[in-house]
């Protein structure tokens, strides 16, 4: 169900979203300052061409262990990533999702897109794992 499911939502709008990720790494590369935004843009890119089965959760969840991306730091990092980008991106996933949820089938994908959205406000100290590591990661 879930390969089912990609296949579906890659073809009407993980594509389009996915490729807006990526263009906002290649910029965030571009100015060598941005690179450790870059790094979370293409790792969210490749989860927006395919997001069933996976899931976006707090690094230090997954390893046990703090990091840059997770401290007061990454906070900051957060800030300043939604002010240059993170809002636009945020946005394209909201207005797909809304021409998604007019339809009777798009509905679950819209879904998928307001959630991918809410990643987009704050994606510095995230990671993408399978669903079941996310489940045992949020039970320890």
């Amino acid at each position: 169900m879930r390969t089912l499911g990609n296949i579906l939502w890659f073809l009407i709008g993980g594509l389009e979203m996915g490729l807006a990720w990526w263009l906002a790494g290649l910029v965030m590369y571009v100015s060598i300052v941005g690179i450790p935004f870059g790094r979370s843009c293409f790792e969210i890119g490749t989860f927006t061409f395919f997001p069933f089965g996976r899931e976006a959760v707090r690094r230090d969840l997954v390893t046990g262990e703090g990091d840059v991306g997770t401290s007061p730091l990454g906070t900051v990092g957060n800030v300043l990533w939604f002010v240059l980008c993170g809002w636009w991106l945020a946005l394209g996933h909201l207005v797909t999702a809304a021409a998604l949820i007019v339809t009777v089938i798009g509905i679950p994908f819209g879904i998928q897109h307001v959630k991918i959205a809410g990643l987009t406000l704050s994606p510095i100290g995230k990671t993408v794992v399978r669903t079941e590591v996310a489940q045992a990661a949020r039970g320890r």
